[in-house]
């Protein structure tokens, strides 16, 4: 059975797509970076070298270039990717035999020479990670994308498609833009897919937002083509091989600056794709800190800019790269990751999702969150900063010390860790459940209260007539769900779909089946005819799945 619907979202997504906020590309902020890129990546560079001599973990600066030529011939040598620069064994092997000259200096000469093998190691890597913005690619991303989505999904199905309806915008769009003339916008995005940053930007353009910098894994630049529009259209790299601290400085500083300047941001606060298909409940503070520090200094300096932080929630009813994941998250669970470098990301698979995503009546839909200060404080339309009473805050208040607007590292710390909690919380809120969502949910919490004894693992390994659920079963525990998610809905705590507030029972389930088993050959749920009942062919994908609604606590509902 196939839904087809036509809800006031689609009818209100009409009026994409707006004018830009800025109409002018010249005056852009990112395209003003870039156009002072020399000075920029010098200024980073040097802006690096002070946070490094300064810090004291690590020892002295000769003890910690030793360790990063240690970790980086280890990553060389133990996990080369294609995309690495041919020289790089040439260089680190350089820069060991300068070592090894500088212990023969000693007083302020070894200094100097350390801090010169400092700066070139620093220049190497900010002239990997700083990427560029050109308004012709831009204008061309404009024209090409939205051709290249429609042609592909036009020639792959009879069915005429409509990326407004497909590609769904809601959300805080006119606060979102009253605020670009105020400050710099910075979007925390959840994190599910390699096509996020693309499906952001398009969103983002199509409700006239300003072009923003956002990091793009290294191993992505493996393709030929997204290496050619990610490298001029703002992305910077982001290599998770290399965890020293010259490079995540490195990255950190970009980001800070680049916030300074006024350039809009977007950096995904999970750190990575979430392998358990959850929504994030625990961040990653590193980048998340540098928009705390760019908004103090750009205090310090007497300027008037905000920083406004926007939580952005993806809602997909299928995922790419779900399986891989799941897999990855079961096997590696509590340990730490290895990053392949093809990320399960390949044009075929792309165009296998593109076909399913349009020939189902499935839809992504890109939540644009309330916007907040750097402290976690809603603001208004004219960005100013609110408390839980609606009274304005002093944003400045928070950056004094003494009398005096002052850094304050520890401080800043605990800022950032607030903010990172708030930022969770509007995940929750934010998120649109769909229908696939809430069948997964419940049926796989069904399949796991009948299996108390069982741990995950067994529960994942359960023989076919233990998956199985009947009709009246899953009818009824959805029914217990759907009203509990519907007074969450009332008290602000999540958003519903039109399908899921409103449809019948029969017409939800049969629209989650439809989309939940649309890309994946064997089927996270489907009708069994010949049983008479529903049935899970892939358990690891149901629990995938039935996770991004695990946040609620709602899996005490149900009953068997």
């Amino acid at each position: 059975m196939k839904i087809e619907q036509e809800d006031q979202h689609y009818q209100a997504e009409k009026a994409y797509p707006l004018p830009s906020v800025i109409e002018d590309l010249n005056k852009w902020p990112i395209n003003q970076l870039y156009r002072d890129k020399k000075a920029f990546m010098d200024q980073l560079v040097a802006f690096t070298q002070d946070r490094l001599i300064a810090q004291k973990k690590g020892g002295a600066l000769a003890q910690k270039i030793a360790a990063v030529v240690y970790k980086e011939r280890q990553r060389i040598l133990e996990n080369p990717w294609k995309v690495d620069p041919p020289d790089e064994l040439d260089f680190w092997g350089d820069i060991r035999r300068k070592m090894v000259k500088g212990g023969k200096l000693e007083g302020e000469a070894a200094q100097k020479h350390y801090e010169q093998l400092s700066e070139r190691i620093l220049r190497r890597y900010v002239e990997e990670i700083t990427g560029n913005f050109k308004i012709s690619t831009y204008k061309l991303a404009r024209i090409l994308l939205p051709m290249l989505f429609n042609s592909i999904l036009n020639t792959m199905t009879v069915r005429k498609a409509d990326l407004r309806k497909k590609l769904r915008i809601s959300g805080h769009v006119e606060e979102l833009r009253s605020l670009v003339d105020k400050g710099t916008v910075v979007f925390v995005p959840t994190h599910f897919s390699n096509l996020d940053s693309i499906l952001i930007g398009w969103a983002a353009d199509r409700i006239g937002m300003l072009a923003f910098s956002y990091g793009a894994g290294l191993n992505l630049f493996n393709n030929k083509i997204m290496s050619y529009f990610f490298s001029r259209l703002g992305a910077y790299t982001l290599d998770r091989r290399k965890k020293n601290p010259f490079y995540l400085e490195s990255l950190k500083s970009f980001s800070q600056l680049s916030i300074e300047r006024g350039v809009h941001s977007l950096f995904f606060p999970g750190g990575t794709r979430s392998r358990n298909g959850a929504l994030e409940d625990r961040l990653k503070l590193g980048l998340l800190g540098t928009a705390i520090d760019a908004q103090g200094a750009v205090l310090e300096r007497g300027e008037k800019n905000k920083v406004y932080i926007v939580p952005v929630v993806l809602n997909y009813h299928f995922v790419l790269e779900a399986k891989s994941l799941i897999e990855q998250h079961l096997k590696y669970t509590g340990k730490e990751l290895y990053i392949p470098e093809g990320s399960g990301f390949s044009a075929m698979g792309i165009l296998k999702y593109l076909r399913q995503f349009v020939y189902n009546s499935s839809e992504i839909l890109v939540n644009f969150g309330r916007p907040m200060d750097v402290m976690g404080n809603f603001v208004d339309e004219q960005g100013r900063s609110l408390d839980t009473h609606g009274r304005e805050v002093d944003i400045r208040d928070y950056y004094t010390s003494g009398g005096k607007l002052t850094y304050d590292r520890q401080r800043n710390e605990v800022y950032t860790e607030r903010l990172a909690d708030k930022i969770v919380e509007r995940f929750k809120v934010e998120n649109v459940v769909l229908s696939s969502h809430l069948l997964a949910f419940t049926a796989f919490n069904i399949i796991q209260q009948r299996e108390k004894e069982q741990d995950l693992y067994g529960i994942l390994r359960l023989p076919k007539e233990e998956r199985q659920i009947s009709k009246e079963l899953l009818f009824e525990n959805l029914a217990l769900l759907r009203e509990a998610l519907q007074q969450l809905e009332a008290q602000g705590q999540l958003k519903l779909s039109e399908m899921v507030a409103r449809y019948s029972i029969e017409e939800l389930v049969a629209d989650g089946l439809q989309n939940i088993g649309a890309f994946h050959v064997k089927k996270p749920l489907f009708w069994n005819k010949k049983e008479a009942c529903y049935e899970s062919e892939d358990l690891n994908l149901l629990y995938y799945y039935h996770n991004r609604m695990k946040a609620y606590g709602l899996h005490r509902l149900i009953n068997i």
